[in-house]
């Protein structure tokens, strides 16, 4: 399925293996990681900073895709190219540039059109894809239950079929002609039979996963157990406060999608009382909607649980963007309003290394920041340990207590006392 990082599937693989082998999940490693060259368009309205941001998470997803990267490039135009994505003069640069960076891969930053995708592959010479393409295959390597494999092939197979068109053009030319119809055309049409098949089934896999998924919550609601669903951006610490939390041994990796798979253990609040936490897929800027749609099944466990506990990466420069992502991904999930608590974690990597530090001392400096620990907001660190036995008490309470909305999200009040992480306090 995979050729090193891409998700873009190889016409003779349907002559030659037809279903068989659009239903296999095998990833082809090379030796060498592919050398990748970075693109985006700019408007002119955007942010340097935002630009400088969206480069750089490309630049991760890149590298946790397994290649390396040679360079990257910023154009600024109203609205990208309809035909290359980029301007003519940039199109030039970038074949200029395979000679001297070398780059075998080419990625861009936004989801590329077939025809956009088809003319830069023919211009650059090189394997071409887009974000959207570069997501999904970090999401085929990490996924390993058999539920992440299908919502990952749904998704992959959502995001080829519009691309198969022009496939086979190279035949067209061959048939043609008043009652004619060229082998080509004929063979598309086969393949996108096939594709559309293979979609339908395994939406109706992954639907009877969901009717499975709703009877084990309706046993949990039965038994009195209510459920906390961790929520927040690709690589906030989730799963390491799951572990922290409830004594599990759920693998962890300082990496971005390092969970797909939705875990849930079960915790011990204070006064004997229980809860089970949810983990699942973290969010990410630009998050395809073929992604969102496969996952439906998973992301319903956050939208039935009776809490959410929004982690956030307090190190991160772009906390404040990555808050907001994580709010419009929540309403578009039509779950904004659900009650939540907000985690600010990895407060262990904001303090003086020069200096020994217990929970209570770091707590208390931190503390000092004006508004950064108030209402429905916790300091922790999933990795030391710290205000975790508060954030159990807040959990106890908040299920305890009558349903409430957030009083502020995050990204509103991360914005407003201007957060500068990895700065040691004054």
């Amino acid at each position: 399925m995979y050729n090193g990082i891409s998700t873009r599937y190889s016409v003779s693989v349907y002559i030659n293996n037809q279903e068989a082998a659009i239903s296999r999940n095998t990833v082809v490693t090379k030796k060498a990681p592919e050398k990748a060259f970075l693109v985006t368009v700019a408007t002119k309205r955007s942010q340097t900073k935002a630009v400088e941001d969206s480069i750089a998470e490309l630049t991760q997803l890149t590298r946790t895709a397994g290649a390396r990267v040679v360079g990257n490039t910023v154009q600024r135009l109203i609205s990208p190219n309809r035909a290359y994505y980029v301007g003519s003069g940039k199109l030039e640069e970038l074949i200029a540039l395979k000679k001297t960076a070398g780059y075998n891969l080419a990625i861009f930053d936004d989801e590329l059109t077939p025809l956009q995708q088809r003319n830069l592959e023919e211009a650059l010479g090189v394997k071409v894809i887009d974000r959207v393409a570069l997501i999904l295959d970090i999401f085929g390597r990490h996924a390993h239950t058999s539920e992440g494999k299908m919502q990952v092939e749904l998704a992959q197979h959502q995001y080829l079929l519009p691309r198969l068109a022009g496939q086979w053009s190279h035949l067209e030319r061959l048939g043609g002609g008043i009652g004619t119809r060229g082998p080509g055309e004929s063979q598309l049409e086969t393949d996108k039979r096939l594709i559309r098949r293979k979609i339908q089934r395994l939406e109706a896999r992954i639907e009877e996963v969901r009717k499975h998924r709703a009877l084990y919550r309706q046993q949990r609601q039965r038994q009195g157990i209510p459920v906390v669903a961790l929520v927040g951006y690709t690589n906030s610490g989730k799963s390491s406060l799951l572990n922290a939390l409830s004594g599990a041994d759920v693998p962890v990796a300082d990496k971005l999608f390092a969970t797909l798979d939705p875990i849930t253990r079960r915790i011990s609040l204070p006064g004997g009382s229980a809860a089970l936490l949810t983990d699942t897929v973290g969010f990410i800027r630009k998050l395809p909607p073929t992604i969102i749609t496969a996952f439906r099944a998973t992301l319903e466990e956050i939208s039935q649980a009776k809490l959410l506990v929004h982690v956030v990466d307090l190190t991160s420069h772009n906390a404040v963007e990555q808050c907001q992502t994580v709010e419009t991904i929540l309403a578009e999930l039509n779950i904004a309003d659900k009650p939540r608590l907000t985690v600010l974690n990895k407060i262990d990597l904001l303090l003086d290394k020069s200096r020994q530090w217990d929970e209570d001392s770091a707590l208390d400096y931190l503390s000092n920041w004006p508004g950064l620990a108030g209402k429905d907001t916790l300091l922790a660190s999933a990795v030391s340990g710290w205000g975790l036995d508060r954030l159990r008490e807040e959990i106890k309470q908040a299920l305890l207590g009558p349903p409430k909305t957030p009083v502020r999200t995050a990204a509103k009040w991360l914005s407003q006392i201007k957060i500068k992480p990895l700065e040691t306090p004054s």
